[in-house]
Formats: C-alpha cells, structure tokens, sequence
C-alpha cells in the first residue's frame, strides 16, 4: 500500500492539481456570468478530496 500511495503522489498529484485549476477557474467564470457550477463543484471536490488523501496517505507511510 505504500508503495501504491507513493506512484500516486508522485504521477497522479500533478493531474489532480490541474483538473482542480481549471474547475475552479471555470467555477469562477460560471458564477460571474450566474450559470449552473455543479458539474464542476463535483470535479472540484473529488480531486481535491483525492489530493488530501493522497498527501496523507504519503505522509503517514514510512516509505521512501
């Protein structure tokens, strides 16, 4: 497991990141023009929920 946790904060966290940019900013630009953001909040949040978990997971392991 934490070599798994490991390949994920190192490959999957950038991808994570940039899909939790781009919603946000889409979000932004949503609310502005008082659209419907709730495709995006969900990426939003399963990315950023992912991000934590990962991070966590990284740093509670003892792997190097």
């Amino acid at each position: 497991m934490d070599m798994v946790s490991w390949y994920v904060g190192r490959f999957l966290i950038p991808i994570l990141c940039i899909i939790f940019c781009l919603n946000l900013v889409s979000i932004l630009k949503k609310v502005k023009n008082e659209e419907k953001t709730t495709v995006n909040t969900v990426w939003l949040t399963i990315s950023f929920t992912l991000i934590m978990w990962t991070i966590a997971l990284v740093a509670s392991s003892s792997f190097y």
